[in-house]
C-alpha cells in the first residue's frame, strides 16, 4: 500500500474511534439516570429518551461511519482486496445508518442495521490478520472472536432470556460486543499510520 494512502486511512480510522468514544462519554454523562449496564448504547440516540442530546450521539455515529467509509477508500487504493474493503465500507455505511435511523424512528430498521454492522465488523477484524504482522494479527483475531461471542450472547438474551447476559445487563453485554471492534479499529488505524511505516502490508499466501 502506498505510504501516503496507508497513513491517511489509518488517521481516518483512528480519529473516527476517538471522536465517537469521547462523544459517547459526554452523552452518557448528560443523560440523567442513564444506566451503562441496563440500557442499550442506542438509547443515547433515542430522541424520545435523550431529548436534544440525541443529536450529539447521532451526529457522532454518522461522522464515525463517514470516517470509516473514507478510510476504506484509502485502504482500497493499496490493498485492492475486495472482500475486506467491502466489509469495512459496509461497516461505515451501517454506522451512518445507526445515526440516521435512531431506534425510536424505526426500531426494526435500526436493529437490522446494527446486526449487519456487527457481523460485517467482526468478520473484517478477523480477516485483517491476513495482511498484518504479529503480534497485532493475533490481537485482531482475538478481538474479533470476543466480539462474535458477546454478540451471540446478546442475541440469545434478546430471544431466549436474560440469563445469557451473565449479570452484565443489556448495555453491558452490548458494550462487550461493540467495544472490541472499536479497539480493533483504533489499533488498525494506529498500525496503518506507523507500526510498520516503512513496509506496506501485503496479503499472505
Amino acid at each position: 500500500m502506498n505510504l501516503d494512502n496507508r497513513k491517511i486511512a489509518g488517521l481516518l480510522l483512528f480519529v473516527g474511534v476517538i471522536q465517537v468514544f469521547l462523544f459517547q462519554i459526554i452523552c452518557e454523562t448528560v443523560y440523567s439516570g442513564y444506566s451503562v449496564g441496563q440500557q442499550a448504547i442506542s438509547d443515547l440516540g433515542n430522541w424520545s429518551l435523550a431529548g436534544n442530546f440525541a443529536a450529539v450521539f447521532n451526529v457522532s455515529a454518522i461522522l464515525f461511519g463517514l470516517f470509516i467509509t473514507a478510510g476504506a477508500y484509502f485502504v482500497w487504493q493499496g490493498l485492492r482486496n475486495r472482500p475486506f474493503v467491502s466489509l469495512l465500507a459496509l461497516v461505515g455505511v451501517c454506522n451512518v445508518g445507526v445515526g440516521v435511523v435512531a431506534e425510536d424512528i424505526s426500531s426494526s430498521t435500526h436493529g437490522l442495521i446494527y446486526v449487519i454492522m456487527s457481523v460485517s465488523w467482526t468478520v473484517a477484524a478477523i480477516l485483517s490478520y491476513k495482511f498484518e504482522k504479529a503480534p497485532f494479527s493475533y490481537v485482531s483475531i482475538g478481538l474479533g472472536a470476543i466480539s462474535l461471542v458477546m454478540f451471540t450472547f446478546s442475541l440469545l438474551e434478546k430471544y431466549a432470556g436474560s440469563s445469557f447476559v451473565f449479570g452484565f445487563g443489556v448495555g453491558g453485554i452490548e458494550r462487550l460486543s461493540i467495544y472490541p471492534l472499536w479497539l480493533w479499529t483504533l489499533g488498525f488505524g494506529a498500525y496503518l499510520m506507523g507500526a510498520y511505516s516503512t513496509e506496506a502490508p501485503t496479503w499472505k499466501t
